[in-house]
Order: C-alpha cells, then sequence, then structure tokens
C-alpha cells in the first residue's frame, strides 16, 4: 500500500531522515521512502498496512500527518520513475546564463557532459576566455549554430 505523509515544506529530507529512524529502530513493515523531487511538502511511503504507515510517522518532527487514503502506483508514476532529459544544446551554441553570479551573461558552449547534465561554456564578453561549468538548467539557448550555417547558405 502507497501512503502519502504530508510534511512541512523545505524539510522534506530531514522528515524522510527521522521516519526511516523510526523504522528501523521499530523494525516496521515500510518498504520504501520517497522524497520525490519537485514535490514539495509530501513524502511517499509504501507501507504494510496502515497501522505500520501510522507508526513510521506517529509525532515526529516536521510530519503534519498522513493522508490515510492510500494511493495507486499509477497517480504517483510520474513522480517517481526516471525521465531522460533531452539534451539540446550543442557545442558552439551562444548560451544566456540563467543564474547568479552571471545571470543575463552571454557564453559560447565549448563542450557538454550529458551524464552530469553540465555544460562548459566561455563568457563572451570576458577579457580573457576562462571556462565556466554550469548545470544545463542554468542555461538557455539564445542561438544555434546550425541556425547560423543555414543563414550562411542562404546568402
Amino acid at each position: 500500500m502507497i501512503f502519502v505523509v504530508k510534511v512541512t515544506t523545505n524539510k522534506e529530507d530531514q522528515a524522510a531522515d527521522l521516519i526511516e529512524g523510526r523504522i528501523e529502530k521499530k523494525k516496521l513493515e515500510i518498504f520504501s521512502v520517497i522524497r520525490p523531487h519537485g514535490l514539495r511538502g509530501y513524502i511517499i511511503i509504501e507501507a504494510a498496512n496502515t497501522e505500520n504507515a501510522e507508526q513510521a510517522v506517529f509525532n515526529l518532527p516536521y510530519v503534519k500527518g498522513l493522508i490515510k487514503r492510500p494511493i495507486t502506483f499509477k497517480e504517483i508514476e510520474t513522480m517517481v520513475k526516471p525521465v531522460a532529459a533531452q539534451i539540446n544544446i550543442e557545442k558552439g551554441d551562444v548560451v544566456e546564463m540563467l543564474t547568479e553570479p552571471f545571470k543575463r551573461e552571454k557564453a559560447r558552449v565549448i563542450r557538454i557532459n550529458k551524464q552530469k547534465e553540465e555544460v562548459v561554456v566561455e563568457l563572451l564578453e570576458a577579457a580573457v576566455p576562462i571556462p565556466v561549468t554550469f548545470k544545463i538548467d542554468n542555461v538557455k539557448v539564445i542561438r544555434r549554430t546550425k541556425e547560423e550555417a543555414e543563414e550562411e547558405k542562404k546568402k
């Protein structure tokens, strides 16, 4: 059975650790404790029955309560199933930084690490080109290398 636990927002990791500690201490029949990325204020637990789920979360800091109605895997599948991120940044693309300290700066992509989801760029307006590594989520493509090549062919 799968249950949803309401917890204090931004304390999901601490609440999950406390729940796991309780499970180990009391030897409860809890099979998994999941803190889905992007789901704030909730933890998902898989338990043998409602009693085990209640005992795992009862009177713990950061835990606001257990939603009594069990849910199906289908209802949470999109939150817990890994999705292969489609990386559509290529070497040579011009990107804009979305986070500090280089927010709104423009840079050219020199290397992409798809496994780590990182991109290495050189800032365009820097006096000396220094490679800087960013998470792919923190950059936005503003000009593609292919587009430039196609425009030159048209001329």
